[in-house]
This record gives C-alpha cells, structure tokens and sequence, in this order.
C-alpha cells in the first residue's frame, strides 16, 4: 500500500498545494529582519523518486529574497516535499526508511531497486532518522508533547505508528506537515535565528 503512495500523482499535488499554503504564508509575512516586501526567488529542483515528470521540467523549492535593496535577506519557507537538500522528496526518505527496517541484505537490495535508490544512500538514510533526528531541538519539543513518545532506534516507523488516520495516505500526510521543521538545514535555521 504504501509504495502506490510514492508514485501516486494525485497525492503528490497535494503536497505540492501544501507547500504552496507554506510558501504564501511565509510571503506575506514578510522579512524577518527588515520587514520589507518578499520577491520570489524559487530553486530550481528535480528531485528523484516521484511520479514520473515530463523531460526538463523542473519542480522549484520555494524561497523568497527581501527587496530591500539593503537587505536582501533570503527566506525559505518549510516544506512537505523537501527535506533540506536531498536530492529524493521527502515521502521517499520516509517511505524508505520505514520500508527498510528490518529487512533482510537481500530484500533491502530488492527494496532499493524498486525505489531507485542506492543501498549506502538507504543506509545514510535510516542514520540520519535513527541519530541525527533524536539530537534535533524538533525531537526534544516531540517528545515533550507525546505521552508515549517513538522509540528513537526505529525511527522513523515508530513516529508513523504513533499516528492516527482513516487510511495510510492520511497519516503518512500527517507525518510530512509534522517533520516540516527538518525540511530546513541547520544552517539554514541558524541564520533565520540571527536574523530574527
């Protein structure tokens, strides 16, 4: 069930209207250091894993530059698509990784071909879930707000089993808006907080 989400166009523009929500919200904030007016200042993406696009199209992560002329700070609004700059949406790093765990070494490589995806890269992949995500300040404030908070070690299917839905679209969708806050690099945040 979950592998028809990966490829199902559908859902995938609905995470695409999501982030359109996120981006003019962040728009009509305006600067966070001046105030100023936002102009756009999209990236250019062709991120890997999703349902087929027609060749040379690109698919623009959000992003916003002050029109100060002294300002010119940039902003980049959250995402339920992106997670900060890999190269693979966002639903396949999840998909992924909650796919993955506790397979075999032959069904992760029969898993990883059918994703497109190299077995190191799945492998840096659940890393990243199962050690970098449990030192993030967003996984401190998780956990603080879950009476039973997700195992650390099996992320990031124990956050999914935690959630509640009529069906796996819907809690899968749950999960991208509540990961948003890692669709940010760390420096990216950093330099937000300066700003601020």
């Amino acid at each position: 069930m979950w592998h028809r989400l990966l490829v199902d166009a559908r859902f995938h523009r609905q995470l695409l209207v999501i982030d359109e929500d996120l981006a003019a919200g962040a728009r009509a904030s305006g600067c966070s250091v001046c105030g100023g007016a936002l102009h756009s200042a999209n990236y250019p993406r062709q991120p890997r894993g999703g349902p087929e696009e027609p060749a040379g199209e690109s698919d623009p992560r959000h992003s916003f530059c002050c029109a100060a002329r002294d300002c010119r700070k940039r902003r980049t609004p959250t995402s339920v698509r992106f997670l900060d700059r890999r190269l693979y949406l966002s639903v396949v790093v999840v998909l992924a990784a909650v796919l993955a765990q506790g397979l075999s070494k032959s069904r992760t490589r029969t898993l990883c071909g059918e994703l497109g995806v190299d077995r190191r890269t799945l492998a840096r992949w659940q890393e990243w879930w199962q050690e970098e995500v449990p030192r993030t300040d967003f996984w401190t404030e998780l956990r603080g707000r879950l009476d039973r908070p997700p195992d650390p070690s099996a992320l990031p299917t124990s956050l999914l089993e935690r959630i509640e839905g009529k069906d796996e679209e819907e809690r899968l969708l749950c999960l991208l808006r509540l990961i948003e806050p890692l669709s940010q690099s760390v420096l990216m945040r950093r330099r937000f907080a300066r700003a601020a």
